[in-house]
C-alpha cells in the first residue's frame, strides 16, 4: 500500500494518451450484467434495470452523446446452480460471464465506443478490465484503474473469510487469485500497482489489507479523504493511474457513497463520500479526458428507497460523461 501524505500530484494530461475524445467520450454503449452469484445478498441482479428505469439513455442523449443499449449479458441464477467450492462461489459461472464480458468490452472499444457496463455485483468488472487492457494491448499500451470502493475488493480464495468472488476482483485484475479470474482473455496482469488507485476504502479484512500493503496499489481511505480533501486525492489517484498508460478504466461501486445518500447497495458502509463528493470525483475523471470505460455496480433495488440509489447512479455517471453545472 502507498501512502498518501507526498502531496498531490499535477493530473495534466498525459503524453502518452493516445486515443481521441471522439472514441473516448462521444460514443457509449451501455451493457447491463445482472449477476449477483458474487456475493450472498440478493437483489443487485435487478441493478441494471434499476438504472435503465432511472432514465439512463435518455438523460444520456441529452448530453449531445450518441447512446446504444445493446441489452443485458446472459448470467446463470444462483438456484440453477451448485455454489461449488466454498472459498469461491459459483466460480465457473462468474468466470464464463466474466469472458463474454471481457469479449463484448473489447469489441465495444474496438468499435470505437466507451462501454457503460451496468451491474451486476462487483465481480463483472474482472472482464470489464480484462476487456479494456486487452483492447490497448493489442497496441503495446497500458491502462490504469480508479477503483472507488468503500472495500478492497482484493481477496483470494486463500483469504476470503465469505468466498463471495465480489470481493476479490481487484485482486483478480492485478494478477492475484484463481487463473479462472487472473488469465481472462490469456494474459496477467491486466493493470500494474503503480498505475491502480483504490479511493474511499473504510473496511478491509485482515489478509486483504496484508496484501494491499505488499503489492503496492495507491490507496486513499477515507482519512485521506477527511484531512486532505476529495479533490487533493482524486487528482493523485488520477495521476498514478495516468502514469505512462494510455487509458484509466473505472469502476465506480455505488457503496463508495455514504448509505445516507445511497441506502440500496449489496454491502453498506457507513462515513462515505457525500453526495458532492462523488459528483466531484467523476467531474475530475471527465475532466482527465482519459477514462476508457465506466462500470457502475451493487445497486440493489431490493433494498433501495424509491429507485434513490440507481437515480444517483445515473447522476453521478451523467457527471463522468461530461455533465457540468455551468
Amino acid at each position: 500500500m502507498v501512502l498518501t501524505g507526498s502531496g498531490a500530484h499535477p493530473a495534466a494530461r498525459s503524453s502518452a494518451y493516445l486515443v481521441s475524445d471522439e472514441h473516448m467520450a462521444r460514443k457509449i454503449r451501455i451493457i447491463g450484467v445482472p449477476m449477483d452469484l458474487g456475493q450472498n445478498r440478493r437483489g443487485v441482479d435487478m441493478g441494471p434495470s434499476a438504472l435503465r428505469v432511472a432514465g439512463l439513455q435518455a438523460r444520456i442523449k441529452q448530453l449531445g452523446l450518441h447512446v446504444e443499449d445493446a441489452g443485458n449479458i446472459r448470467v446463470k441464477q444462483a438456484e440453477e446452480l451448485p455454489c461449488g467450492e466454498k472459498s469461491a462461489k459459483y466460480l465457473k459461472e462468474i468466470a464464463e460471464t466474466c469472458e463474454h464480458l471481457a469479449e463484448t468490452v473489447r469489441k465495444t472499444l474496438d468499435d470505437g465506443f466507451l462501454p457503460l457496463v451496468l451491474g451486476g455485483d462487483h465481480s463483472l468488472a474482472v472482464g470489464v478490465g480484462s476487456g479494456v487492457a486487452a483492447h490497448f494491448r493489442k497496441q503495446g499500451k497500458k491502462v490504469g484503474y480508479v477503483w472507488l470502493d468503500a472495500h478492497g475488493d482484493m481477496n483470494t480464495p486463500e483469504s476470503s473469510p465469505s468466498g463471495n468472488v465480489h470481493g476479490m476482483p481487484l485482486a483478480a485484475v492485478m494478477g492475484y487469485g484463481t487463473s479462472e479470474l487472473v488469465d481472462l482473455l490469456g494474459f496477467r496482469p491486466k493493470v500494474e500497482a503503480r498505475n491502480t488507485a483504490l479511493v474511499g476504502v473504510r473496511e478491509l479484512d485482515a489478509k486483504e489489507r496484508r496484501l494491499l500493503k505488499e503489492c503496492g496499489v495507491h490507496v486513499f481511505t477515507m482519512r485521506d479523504i477527511d484531512e486532505r480533501g476529495l479533490r487533493e486525492v482524486m487528482t493523485e489517484a488520477i495521476h498514478f493511474a495516468r502514469d505512462d498508460t494510455a487509458a484509466i478504466a473505472v469502476s465506480l461501486d455505488m457503496d463508495f457513497v455514504d448509505p445516507a445518500d445511497a441506502p440500496g447497495v449489496g454491502t453498506p458502509v457507513r462515513g462515505g463520500v457525500t453526495y458532492r463528493e462523488a459528483h466531484l470525483a467523476m467531474e475530475m475523471l471527465s475532466d482527465s479526458e482519459a477514462m476508457a470505460s465506466l462500470d457502475v455496480v451493487e445497486i440493489n433495488p431490493v433494498i433501495d428507497e424509491h429507485n434513490r440509489t440507481a437515480l444517483l447512479g445515473v447522476e453521478l455517471i451523467l457527471s463522468g460523461l461530461g455533465k457540468k453545472i455551468l
